[in-house]
């Protein structure tokens, strides 16, 4: 079995700003990935997060399909939908999940953006109160992860305001992803996982966890034998870690690191929530990030297209889903 993965803790409600940067620092220069307490969600939301979320899995397929996921990837995701690992998977992640965006109304100009406009709700009569929760739940979130990202940015030598600034987060892709792991054991032997190996595409990621083993993290991704450790759920915790679009902007002083999910037998739920900038926001090498001896090592980068990019790489071509009368 694989070791635990020994993580840095962040306490939102420290008073010691500078005690929060070094650890928040330390973490992301070596992993990545840390915990966040005291965030300001009540443990009772995180509760009827969680609650909802079964629910809506516990329907008949049948129900779910009717919500199937649009072309803004916003509602149902089935399992083996997505495959984040096609090289080592027979295939698609053993994972069914559910993606709420950003609520704007279709007749809004912005609603013609990708991942943006009216979110897939299931009917109030079949779940009720579900839609207030989801929404809620995200509302608080997207608070969380900006205090977060102010000690992120104090941990790269900018203004603590760097990122809430209007033209990064003023108008940011936020997607809450509900997610439910079948009971299959996975064998990493045979290309079976609950979530294949990857590292997740933008900013910053919010995971809640229900008590199920199954993340695991691999600090070096390059290494010949790659080394396994899981994150262990963390009650009243949320498990944080950095995207690709926060290495590309730190010029790979911050770490975005390759992680899966190993299932054990035991059905596991968790909610993601993926916090990106704006969508013409310009993803390039940070003022304080480059040298003579570390020029930059990527191109200036959109946002959307970036997004865009990636979830086309690793999603099925809606096209599949033709013949369930969706």
């Amino acid at each position: 079995m694989s070791n635990s993965a020994c993580l840095n803790c962040i306490d939102l409600s420290e008073p010691d700003i500078h005690k929060s940067v070094s650890l928040l620092k330390q973490a992301c220069e070596d992993s990545g990935f840390f915990y966040v307490v005291n965030h300001g969600i009540s443990q009772e939301l995180v509760d009827e997060v969680l609650a909802q979320s079964k629910r809506f899995f516990d329907l008949p397929l049948k129900e779910k399909m009717k919500l199937l996921r649009n072309k803004k990837h916003k509602g149902y995701t089935p399992i083996l939908d997505e495959t984040l690992d096609p090289d080592n998977q027979v295939h698609g992640d053993c994972k069914e999940g559910y993606y709420i965006g950003v609520e704007v109304p279709e007749d809004d100009p912005r609603s013609q953006k990708p991942f943006f406009g009216s979110n897939r709700w299931p009917s109030s009569d079949v779940l009720p109160g579900w839609r207030d929760t989801m929404l809620k739940y995200h509302e608080e979130a997207l608070e969380v992860v900006k205090s977060i990202s102010k000690i992120i940015a104090l941990a790269l030598d900018l203004n603590a305001e760097f990122f809430i600034k209007p033209e990064i987060l003023g108008e940011p892709i936020a997607t809450l992803r509900l997610i439910h792991y079948s009971d299959e054991v996975s064998n990493p032997e045979k290309g079976i996982y609950g979530a294949g190996a990857h590292s997740d595409y933008g900013l910053i990621t919010l995971l809640l966890t229900d008590e199920v083993l199954g993340l695991q993290i691999c600090k070096d991704k390059d290494a010949q034998t790659q080394v396994w450790e899981y994150v262990p759920p963390m009650k009243g915790a949320f498990i944080v870690n950095l995207g690709d679009m926060l290495e590309r902007w730190s010029n790979c002083i911050f770490r975005s690191t390759l992680h899966r999910v190993i299932v054990n037998g035991q059905e596991r739920y968790s909610v993601a929530f993926f916090v990106e900038p704006n969508h013409e926001c310009v993803v390039e090498c940070l003022p304080t990030c480059k040298s003579a001896a570390n020029p930059p090592k990527f191109p200036p980068v959109t946002c959307s297209a970036y997004l865009s990019q990636r979830y086309k790489e690793t999603h099925a071509d809606l096209s599949v889903y033709s013949g369930n009368g969706v």
